[in-house]
C-alpha cells in the first residue's frame, strides 16, 4: 500500500513539475526531408524534450531525449560538413549518408541521470528497471530494437546534445518502423520511460 502510495505521488509530482514548464515548440511531424535547414544549435533544441521524476524528497530521474528527425539530421550533416571543412563531392556525401541513415529505424538520443546510479542501467534491455517506448499517434507502444550506450567521449557527445550535463548517461535508442510515427497528418508522438517508481512522458507534437 505504501509503495503504491509513493507510485502516484511520483507521478504526481512528475506531471505538476512538467505542468508548470512552457510547452515545448511544435515541431514538423510530416517526415520530409528539409529543403534548407536552420542552424544546428537551434534545430536540436527544438527536438531536445526534458523532463524529471520525483518521488516524496527524492529526484529519482532526470531524462532529455532529442528525437532524430530529417530536420535534425540534414542540420547534423551540415554542422559536421562545416566543421570538417567538407566541399563538393565530400560534402554531398556526407548529406546523402544522413538521408540513408534516415531510412533506417527511428532513433532516439536519450540523456539519463538516476540519483542511484543502479539504475541507470537502460543498456540492459529486458534487464533494465526502465521501460522505455515510442507510442504512435494512435496511443500504440513501439519498443525498442535495442538501446545502446553512447560509448563516445562525454564532450564529444556534448558537443552534439547540449542538454547532457556532467551526471548524465548518454544511450542511443532504435525503434522499427512498424508504426508511422511520421508522415502527413500525424499529431504527435510521444516517447514513455517508466518503472516500479513512476513514470514520465515526453511529446514532440506537431505544429
Amino acid at each position: 500500500m505504501r509503495a503504491a502510495a509513493a507510485l502516484v505521488v511520483a507521478v504526481a509530482v512528475a506531471v505538476g513539475a512538467a505542468a508548470c514548464r512552457p510547452p515545448p515548440p511544435p515541431v514538423s511531424l510530416t517526415g520530409q526531408w528539409p529543403d534548407r535547414v536552420d542552424p544546428y544549435w537551434r534545430v536540436v533544441e527544438r527536438w531536445t524534450r526534458t523532463t524529471r521524476l520525483q518521488a516524496e524528497y527524492q529526484q529519482v530521474l532526470q531524462l532529455s531525449a532529442v528525437f532524430k528527425s530529417p530536420e535534425w539530421r540534414a542540420a547534423h550533416a551540415v554542422k559536421d560538413a562545416d566543421t570538417r571543412g567538407l566541399v563538393g563531392e565530400a560534402r554531398l556525401e556526407r548529406l546523402a549518408q544522413a538521408r540513408a541513415e534516415d531510412a533506417g529505424p527511428y532513433e532516439v538520443a536519450l540523456l539519463v541521470t538516476t540519483w542511484d546510479r543502479r539504475e541507470n542501467d537502460l543498456d540492459r534491455g529486458k534487464r533494465s528497471v526502465w521501460h522505455v517506448v515510442l507510442i504512435d499517434d494512435d496511443g500504440r507502444e513501439i519498443e525498442p530494437l535495442e538501446i545502446v550506450r553512447d560509448k563516445r567521449p562525454h564532450f564529444t557527445v556534448r558537443a552534439e546534445f547540449p542538454a547532457l550535463d556532467e551526471f548524465a548517461t548518454a544511450y542511443v535508442a532504435r525503434f522499427p518502423k512498424t508504426r508511422p510515427l511520421l508522415g502527413p497528418g500525424i499529431r504527435a508522438l510521444r516517447l514513455r520511460m517508466s518503472s516500479e517508481r513512476g513514470g514520465v512522458q515526453l511529446a514532440w507534437v506537431s505544429r
